[in-house]
């Protein structure tokens, strides 16, 4: 994504846009859309393409941001390994 990431098993769960300071973190797509339609999160649109299941969360609230950086954590965590 061009953007310092976090990951686990070699896998990105979470980074920061360094363009607006967002949080953007990997979850389910329904998930994603929850957190769109609470007004907590908005679509991750890098140069015009929209990353499903990737949200940035524009609010620096420090609790929010914990909870959601392990619960994106936890979902990557879940995901089948890539060979």
């Amino acid at each position: 994504m061009g953007f310092p990431c976090l990951r686990v098993n070699g896998e990105f769960f979470a980074s920061a846009d360094h363009r607006n300071g967002d949080l953007v973190v990997k979850l389910p797509g329904d998930r994603v859309q929850q957190l769109i339609g609470q007004g907590i999160g908005k679509s991750f649109v890098p140069a015009g393409r929209t990353f499903k299941e990737w949200a940035a969360i524009p609010e620096r609230h420090t609790l929010t941001w914990n909870e959601l950086l392990k619960e994106a954590r936890l979902f990557v965590e879940s995901l089948p390994k890539k060979k």
